[in-house]
């Protein structure tokens, strides 16, 4: 049941960061579960332990998590169109 909610909330997460990232129209449902996972585990590796908390992948959701998360996917689609276009949006 953790994997089921940890993929919902990384495809929300994912499609956030994607509409403040403006990279929303290139992205469909699959890709935005993928930034959104994967941005959850970067922010959990950078930015919790400078803010304190944990992730969407840890433990219980909070909203410290659920930020760290979307910060996560927002630095993962930055350093994605960095290296894409060689310039962030």
């Amino acid at each position: 049941m953790e994997w089921i909610l940890i993929i919902v909330v990384g495809g929300v997460l994912g499609w956030l960061a994607s509409i403040v990232m403006r990279t929303d129209a290139q992205q469909g449902i699959f890709l935005n579960i993928i930034v959104g996972i994967l941005g959850a585990l970067l922010g959990r590796f950078l930015l919790a332990p400078l803010l304190g908390g944990g992730s969407i992948t840890d433990g219980p959701l909070s909203l410290p998590n659920i930020l760290v998360s979307l910060l996560g996917a927002i630095i993962l689609l930055a350093i994605v169109n960095l290296v894409r276009r060689g310039r962030v949006r």
